[in-house]
């Protein structure tokens, strides 16, 4: 008993110690850095310190002229650049009171989620790595390498796809391109079977995930958290039915919810999202399928580039090609805010124009900055090894955090 009175009294004049994870730390997600401030391995506090890849997109936005600025768009949330597009063109649509074609509502539908199931595999198979399940990472990043493939072909580009216009899209979908969609929405339901597998009931996932991260759901919203982090804690709330856009209306299927609030919690919304996004996926190309001899883009010169091979013979095409490329879109002057259901949350454009090709200001809302806000809250209580699984269930992606 003596040692033990000893032993607690040299223990307790201890100091707390600070450690520094990240910013070049595996785990973090990119090159983000936490202060943890530590009693042995019981966490007190975590700071979050961001800015290691700030690239000013938003102040980037004010230089370029609104198609200039797509391909940055690509660089937010990287993991998933077919939504970033669309939330941003969608914005710019909206100040110019412009309504985009069916068919193109139908693409856009399916893109976003195809979208979601990217980001929602990286997500699983990177959270499993790094609590050992080195299997899942090799399961899910087979599957995304089939879904970069879907977006090279439509695209030109797997990783950056630049794909959205103000008005449309680049390049029409064809008939191949919808095989290899049907192709692989065959194949996933399978893979996220086998996930569940192997995770829903495996002793060592559940420890270390199961209450681990809490969050209540009152918590949830007073720190600003959105899209499966916000719905893990039992919060009901999601922009594609809330706020409808898009083809999602139209569509059969439900929002993905659970209650708990803890790291497992959240990783079972992005796994029963990723069905949900089948079956929207499946509903959406039927549509795309059906509306297949309707244009893409709208019909209006003045914010959508001409056909190329038009541009080769009609003067009047060539003249309009050629105002869109040197000067731009001329936006009115005007103030919008659109946001859209992005794989990691609300994803959300402030745009204020005053008249011409470029933004006064635009402004970004970005899911994973806003939802790194609530780390500290989660890891209270938490040991030093929980801190890795609250991040990656966190999964907060530095490119849009840094914008």
């Amino acid at each position: 008993m003596a040692t033990r009175r000893v032993v607690e009294k040299t223990y307790s004049n201890l100091e707390s110690m600070t450690l520094n994870m990240g910013p070049q730390h595996p785990s973090t997600h990119g090159v983000l850095r936490v202060i943890l401030e530590l009693d042995g391995e019981n966490v007190l506090k975590t700071t979050p310190v961001v800015g290691y890849l700030h690239r000013a997109k938003e102040k980037h936005a004010e230089f370029k002229t609104y198609h200039q600025f797509i391909p940055y768009t690509d660089r937010l949330d990287y993991i998933s650049p077919m939504s970033n597009n669309v939330a941003y063109v969608s914005t710019v649509e909206k100040a110019l009171e412009i309504e985009i074609t069916p068919r193109c509502r139908y693409l856009r539908t399916l893109l976003c989620e195809l979208a979601r199931i990217s980001s929602h595999l990286l997500a699983i198979g990177t959270g499993g790595l790094e609590l050992g399940a080195m299997t899942i990472f090799m399961w899910t990043f087979t599957q995304r390498e089939k879904l970069y493939d879907i977006f090279e072909y439509i695209s030109g580009a797997r990783f950056t796809v630049s794909y959205m216009r103000v008005g449309g899209v680049a390049r029409a979908d064809y008939p191949e391109w919808h095989r290899r969609v049907r192709e692989f929405l065959d194949g996933i339901i399978e893979v996220i079977e086998e996930v569940e597998t192997m995770l829903n009931e495996n002793e060592i996932f559940l420890q270390r995930t199961v209450d681990v991260g809490y969050i209540s759901g009152e918590d949830a919203i007073n720190y600003g958290l959105t899209g499966p982090n916000l719905r893990g804690s039992g919060v009901d709330w999601d922009l594609r039915r809330d706020n409808p856009y898009l083809a999602y209306e139209e569509l059969d299927w439900e929002v993905a919810l659970e209650t708990k609030g803890d790291c497992y919690a959240r990783y079972l919304v992005r796994m029963k999202e990723m069905r949900e996004a089948w079956r929207i996926c499946n509903q959406a190309l039927d549509l795309l399928e059906k509306h297949s001899n309707e244009p893409m883009n709208i019909d209006n010169p003045k914010v959508v580039f001409p056909p190329k091979e038009n541009v080769k013979r009609s003067m009047e095409d060539l003249i309009h090609h050629f105002l869109l490329a040197s000067e731009g879109i001329k936006v009115p002057p005007t103030e919008v805010y659109n946001a859209i259901e992005a794989p990691k949350g609300e994803l959300g454009f402030y745009l204020k124009s005053t008249g011409g090709p470029k933004a006064y200001r635009l402004g970004i809302r970005s899911p994973s900055f806003c939802n790194l806000q609530a780390l500290d809250q989660m890891c209270k209580g938490a040991l030093l090894a929980d801190v890795v699984a609250i991040i990656a269930s966190l999964d907060p992606v530095l490119g849009e955090v840094d914008r």
